[in-house]
């Protein structure tokens, strides 16, 4: 992760004060600059008037609640957003990846996990480059990824993907026809090791190919291989 002079900004969203005053301590305690809100609109609003380095949104909130707050986000704002949903319940994970949330945490979970699901985020999230220090630029036919700038354009046209998507697609565009397995590639672009009925990566694919325009001669970019991974085709 690359030095910072000033702490890293963290914006808490969920209804419930006594868990978030708890989390807030710990997240100084720590060295983060934490901000709470305990609802879906003041969070919304806080969004709006600054950026923080992450999100960490809960879902069941009365009024908004937390998936209406990052569809609303996602309008025009990419900044990292961890999910925080009820414990075992996978159709609020999967709709939260959906709509483009970088990762998820269980409730309840412990401070331990929050923490270095928290730190694994800012690392894919803050640094120069995933993979090489001095990549400055990754090209593949009319791709083009800059990854000190954190940006892709396609023909021209810049195309807006979240943290996780660029360095998803950072690593397909880096070995184009090469096969990269499921488990290595999670632990690459998620931090974690891929565990057993773990949608996220395919999520993150899905998003990717519905925010990558079509190839002129109407072809898949990416290439699903079952029960082993995925491969970026060349043309």
């Amino acid at each position: 992760m690359l030095k910072r002079e000033t702490p890293v900004k963290l914006l808490l969203i969920d209804d419930d004060k006594e868990l978030t005053e708890l989390l807030g301590e710990l997240l100084e305690l720590e060295g983060f600059s934490c901000e709470v809100c305990n609802d879906g609109l003041s969070g919304l609003e806080k969004l709006k008037q600054q950026r923080y380095d992450l999100v960490l949104l809960d879902v069941m909130m009365p009024g908004k609640n937390g998936f209406e707050v990052l569809k609303e986000l996602r309008k025009d704002n990419q900044q990292p957003v961890l999910m925080l949903t009820a414990k075992g319940d996978e159709i609020d994970r999967v709709l939260g990846l959906e709509l483009g949330a970088d990762d998820y945490l269980a409730k309840p979970f412990s401070e331990r996990e929050l923490l270095a699901r928290i730190r694994a985020i800012l690392r894919r999230t803050q640094s120069a480059s995933p993979t090489e220090a001095n990549q400055e630029l990754v090209c593949h036919q009319d791709l083009k990824l800059s990854v000190a700038k954190q940006q892709v354009h396609c023909d021209g046209q810049e195309l807006e993907l979240t943290s996780t998507e660029l360095l998803l697609l950072q690593h397909l565009l880096e070995q184009p026809g090469k096969l990269l397995e499921k488990d290595a590639l999670n632990q690459k672009v998620l931090g974690k090791r891929l565990q057993a009925f773990d949608r996220s990566l395919d999520m993150h694919i899905s998003n990717l190919r519905k925010k990558i325009p079509a190839r002129k001669d109407q072809l898949p970019r990416i290439k699903t291989v079952r029960g082993k991974g995925y491969m970026w085709l060349e043309w």
